[in-house]
């Protein structure tokens, strides 16, 4: 049993996997020929694979750089990062982990096929690390094993069906679309960041988009994303080098290279990285979108595919870079506040700045231009700061960890579990679960009850 439940996890926990899969349903229920079939399909994989890649360029490449921050500010506290903590809790709750995980994904097409939340959530990387998280709120809330199970699987579900769902309308403004939606464990912090970009924007002095930005004729070049991604993170990294020192980059990082060269050559591989992010997003939208609508047409009546948030990037890519950037300032705002207040100080975590902050930018820019981007990313920073502080003393034993989950879902899903299992334990939490099932089903029905009528009345 072990042996076929460690090899379906290894299996799901790859995204590139996910998307494969279902790029092979969709084609296939459409009747497709076997070698559009084959193509499609091999296509989806590969491209996932180069979109992973990209990631784990960009990620490897801001490592250094947060070491550097700290050394070079002196700052101590929890980092916000998924990977370290979820490696701590896979030592103890693993099996149990991996189970919600793959019921979470089951609830997930039941509520996508039941419902008018229509969104299959094809990130298994990040869902699988809710599923760490929920473990922890559930098993620190005294649940035997199976209401660990029944009740983590729920909560699960309903997670990663609303999750895109309260992104998707800032979405469509991106995309112009309503093919694909974001699915990803960042989603309400960039939810939130949306509806500050529509709440700042102004009807009399509108606010243009970021991909507008004109450079004069001699700095022609910068409108090349690749260029100004490289020169913009290179003046950051040699400042933080500078900050740092030689002698801490060069005993601890750069195996004695000199600290310069290496801080440009890592701010040169970063933008690499979002350089091969952008080139597979390109390809997985290219295919999975049309095979896709196999599965709408057949399975889960127009469904669509949650995907993870470079999916964002290729439709504003100077809002990434500016998302970043003001998502991060939020952060280190938030820790400021939290070193004066003499709390836990949260260190702004770099990789979940850059990619949520990145899609955050690219949010507030479709829902008010260059200022929503600002703005909202901002407060995705202060968000993701701010959260995983209130996350902590609802983790258990897990929450004294010099780690923490990252993201806004995590904060929001964790401290609405968590404090409902403070105010009145277990039978808090299951009510709590319950009542939502019940609004989602409330609100769907509105929602549909409401479309009717739009309809008839265009008659």
């Amino acid at each position: 049993m072990n042996g076929v439940l460690k090899v379906l996890l290894d299996i799901f926990r790859q995204p590139a996997v996910i998307v494969a899969l279902i790029s092979l349903i969709g084609l296939s229920v459409q009747r497709k020929p076997l070698t559009d079939i084959m193509k499609g399909t091999i296509r989806t994989f590969v491209g996932f694979l180069v979109l992973a890649a990209g990631a784990g360029v960009v990620s490897g490449a801001l490592t250094p750089f947060g070491d550097m921050f700290q050394e070079a500010f002196h700052v101590q506290g929890v980092v916000p990062n998924n990977e370290a903590i979820v490696g701590t809790v896979l030592v103890q709750y693993g099996s149990v982990a991996a189970l919600i995980f793959f019921l979470g994904m089951v609830i997930n097409i039941l509520l996508s096929a039941t419902t008018r939340f229509k969104y299959v959530y094809l990130s298994g990387h990040v869902a699988f690390y809710m599923a760490t998280m929920i473990t922890v709120i559930f098993v620190a809330a005294g649940f035997p094993t199976w209401g660990v199970l029944l009740w983590g699987s729920i909560a699960q579900g309903l997670i990663v069906t609303l999750s895109p769902a309260i992104v998707q309308p800032f979405m469509k403004d991106v995309t112009g679309t309503d093919d694909v939606a974001l699915g990803h464990t960042g989603g309400a912090g960039i939810a939130l960041g949306g509806l500050v970009a529509r709440l700042t924007r102004s009807k009399k002095h509108p606010s243009k988009s970021t991909e507008d930005i004109h450079f004069p004729s001699g700095l022609g070049f910068l409108r090349d994303t690749t260029v100004i991604v490289a020169l913009s993170m290179g003046i950051i990294y040699v400042i933080v080098a500078l900050f740092a020192g030689p002698t801490y980059i060069e005993s601890k990082l750069s195996s004695g290279e000199n600290f310069l060269v290496f801080s440009v050559i890592q701010a040169a591989t970063f933008s690499a990285g979002v350089f091969i992010i952008l080139a597979g997003v390109r390809v997985v939208l290219g295919e999975i979108i049309p095979a896709f609508k196999g599965i709408s047409e057949h399975l889960v009546k127009d469904a669509k595919p949650a995907l993870d948030v470079p999916v964002t990037f290729t439709f504003a890519p100077n809002a990434v870079m500016i998302g970043f950037l003001s998502s991060f300032v939020g952060g280190i705002v938030g820790m400021t506040i939290m070193a004066v207040a003499g709390t836990t100080i949260i260190i702004p975590g770099i990789v979940a700045h850059f990619m949520t902050g990145g899609a955050t930018g690219v949010i507030g820019n479709g829902a008010g231009g260059r200022r929503g981007a600002i703005l909202g990313s901002f407060v995705n920073g202060l968000a993701i700061t701010f959260l995983p502080l209130l996350l902590l003393p609802v983790l258990g034993s897990v929450g004294h960890a010099n780690a923490t989950y990252s993201d806004a879902d995590f904060g929001v899903a964790g401290v609405f579990l968590g404090y409902l299992n403070r105010a009145g334990g277990q039978i808090a939490i299951i009510a709590g679960l319950v009542i939502s099932v019940i609004l989602v089903y409330a609100v769907s029905f509105l929602l549909g009850h409401r479309k009717t009528a739009s309809a008839q009345a265009t008659k």
